[in-house]
């Protein structure tokens, strides 16, 4: 018996639907497993689930962060983890819906693999120290210590080179080195993990981009507009989603509306590329390829399969 049950798949691929169609056979609730979902304010753009399309069905880690702040892979798995704990302390079980593979993973090992310790005046320290010696000096340093770590970070990715450096600083191992103690850990929960995508790749990316000219025309404008006037800078990490970026660069005048929705869609069809990517480099991942876009009846059938190998 697997303790969680795990819906992924690139954007667009009917998670949502099979998520709470799956809960209302196995008694489950679902948690949210989607990086941009998580921040207040941010619905249309990010496909949040409105109440109807939950049906009645508990979801956890929606609007649990405020887009102005950072939220970690690590703080997620931590709050999620105490969600399916409490869900499965009720007999229930706990489904995880979203297409973020580093809060999946990060839920199911359960271990600390982004979480070594973090101070923010270190980390102040740290950041000046970066821009005092540029890039490619900090990297050269950050080499000596950990060059696994250094070769895989950009010059310009100043956050993860400076928290790799901040995690040397407070705790004499590199990062690298939790990661690997972290990925050799046993996992925390048991998990049945099924990946959604179309038979036909032209059916997903027609599908993306009808949802993404969808957005605009629910007010996907008017809803950046509001976050920025409210405070949230263009650079936060929020305002880097899909579909909000865009956006925001309009609403500034850098680019058209037209070329901000086609933009959307570019961005979209990108990023589930690299979705269909990290879930194929998986391993026991069940997948569900629609031939068509999924009814109410392949919904159902769908949520029988997965639910005969929990």
């Amino acid at each position: 018996m697997n303790d969680i049950v795990v819906i992924t798949g690139p954007t667009a691929t009917g998670k949502t639907a099979l998520g709470v169609a799956l809960a209302k056979r196995l008694d489950g609730e679902v948690i949210s497993a989607d990086s941009m979902q998580i921040y207040r304010g941010m619905d249309i753009g990010t496909a949040k689930p409105s109440r109807e399309e939950m049906e009645g069905v508990p979801h956890y880690m929606l609007d649990v962060a405020d887009p102005r702040e950072p939220f970690s892979a690590a703080k997620y798995a931590r709050m999620a983890a105490a969600c399916a704990d409490d869900i499965l302390s009720r007999g229930k079980v706990p489904i995880v819906v979203g297409g973020t593979g580093l809060y999946i993973d990060g839920l199911i090992r359960g271990t600390d693999y982004a979480a070594a310790p973090s101070d923010p005046a270190a980390r102040r320290a740290i950041e000046e120290e970066y821009d005092a010696m540029g890039a490619e000096a900090f990297r050269e340093r950050l080499a000596a210590v950990d060059p696994d770590r250094a070769a895989r970070l950009h010059l310009r990715d100043k956050k993860r080179l400076v928290r790799a450096w901040e995690v040397y600083i407070l705790t004499g191992r590199p990062i690298s080195w939790h990661d690997e103690r972290s990925r050799l850990a046993q996992p925390r929960y048991a998990a049945s993990v099924t990946a959604l995508d179309f038979a036909d790749r032209q059916v997903l990316y027609d599908r993306i981009d009808r949802r993404a000219r969808a957005m605009f025309d629910r007010g996907l404008v008017e809803e950046v507009r509001r976050l920025l006037e409210s405070g949230v800078g263009a650079d936060t990490t929020a305002m880097q989603a899909i579909g909000y970026k865009e956006v925001a660069a309009f609403l500034q005048g850098k680019c058209s509306l037209d070329q901000a929705v086609d933009g959307v869609c570019h961005a979209s069809r990108r990023y589930a590329k690299r979705q269909l990517t990290w879930l194929r480099s998986r391993e026991n991942v069940r997948w569900v390829r629609w031939d068509r876009e999924p009814d109410a009846a392949a919904l159902a059938d769908a949520a029988g399969t997965i639910a005969r190998f929990v």
